[in-house]
């Protein structure tokens, strides 16, 4: 079915007006049995004008209206069309301007429609006609604040799903944000560790190598291996990255079991490393370990950068629902970078995953020589991405 073309309000308004002085000439031709006079058809017309004006100045239309159709009533001897101009302005006012306008339009022309028809009128005031006249001014009030209050309810509405559609696009793209800060981080934490690594193990290799070829090839071997790691981890995390999620399977994410895997690499660079993880933290939530085993390898990344060939201890243990991560080393031959205000951006980094997790972190030099870094990550509160 084809639809028909809406037209223009202004050419709607000239055709309400063209109607209005129709239906009252039709009127004023069958109730005069002589010519109609010049002065009835001008006051016709004119009392039909304001209908072009109800759209931009509705108040202005609605007394014009009542104005002209007392000139109306004066020259023709018209009664049941003569309120059709008044009654559109009414409708207009009332669903431009609101329930307000509204009753203050029909009490100031109500006592107007009473006062014509105590004039012209024949019937008593008491009668039907009465109640019908004021009908006609009550309906097309009622009318225009029905059609008002819909048009507001539908625009609030349409502001509701709007701003819930706004919120919904923030809220995934604060998501692909951290989601994307998370994975730079954990690039970052995967880049240091195997880079420090590999220096200080190729610094290892090249010294032995004259003196101990095969304490040399296993350092190469070492080198390779973590490496090899730290690419399969680069390749799993930017994997998260890419349009097609399924062209590159995501590994696990490393929890503070998998601490014990540092403990290889880590020997061959000189680090003694001492691991003690209670059993009451197996079952921690992903999160929780993720960040727990983040914040281990950073702190252990800064004992193989600040501290050369040392002893080192890591232990992992839960009071009620807290988990307690310490790290603490020896010191060594080479001067500590950092001091004891944590400066660093290890640091910084290790403090900014502990207080996503809803902890705490504490870095400072120990008193007898070395380094100590303590956090507090609790377990029952929800966990953001680190």
């Amino acid at each position: 079915m084809t639809r028909l073309p809406s037209l223009p309000p202004r050419v709607l308004d000239v055709v309400a007006a063209a109607a209005c002085v129709a239906a009252m000439g039709v009127e004023l031709a069958r109730s005069t049995k002589a010519e109609p006079s010049v002065a009835a058809v001008v006051a016709i017309v004119v009392a039909s004008l304001p209908v072009l004006l109800r759209r931009d100045r509705p108040v202005l239309a609605m007394v014009l209206a009542m104005t002209t159709l007392l000139g109306v009533t004066t020259t023709a001897e018209i009664y049941q069309t003569i309120p059709i101009p008044a009654v559109l302005c009414a409708y207009a006012l009332a669903d431009r301007l609101g329930r307000t306008a509204a009753l203050w339009t029909g009490a100031a022309t109500a006592p107007v429609v009473v006062a014509i028809l105590l004039t012209y009128s024949q019937h008593s005031i008491l009668d039907w006609d009465t109640a019908r006249n004021l009908g006609w001014v009550a309906l097309p009030l009622a009318l225009g604040v029905a059609a008002h209050d819909r048009r507001a309810a539908t625009a609030a509405l349409v502001d509701r799903a709007e701003s819930a559609e706004r919120n919904r696009e923030e809220e995934a793209l604060r998501r692909v944000g951290e989601e994307r800060l998370r994975i730079a981080r954990d690039v970052h934490d995967v880049v240091a560790h195997a880079m420090v690594a590999i220096n200080v193990q190729a610094g290892v290799g090249a010294h032995l190598l004259d003196r101990d070829p095969e304490q040399a090839r296993a350092t190469l071997r070492d080198i390779k291996r973590v490496s090899g790691e730290a690419l399969g981890d680069l390749r799993s995390m930017l994997g998260l990255l890419r349009e097609d999620e399924h062209d590159s399977p995501v590994r696990p994410v490393q929890g503070l079991a998998g601490i014990d895997d540092l403990r290889d690499g880590l020997g061959s660079a000189g680090i003694d490393l001492d691991v003690r993880i209670d059993p009451d933290v197996s079952t921690l939530p992903v999160a929780v370990g993720a960040t727990g085993y983040r914040i281990v390898q950073e702190a252990l990344t800064n004992v193989l950068r600040h501290a050369g060939p040392t002893s080192a201890r890591v232990h992992v243990s839960r009071a009620a629902d807290v988990v307690l991560i310490e790290v603490e080393d020896d010191g060594g031959a080479a001067p500590p970078a950092l001091d004891g205000t944590g400066s660093g951006s290890g640091l910084r980094g290790m403090r900014e995953r502990a207080a996503a997790a809803g902890g705490s972190l504490e870095a400072g030099p120990r008193p007898g020589g070395g380094w100590r870094v303590a956090a507090s990550l609790p377990v029952s509160v929800p966990v953001s991405t680190p």
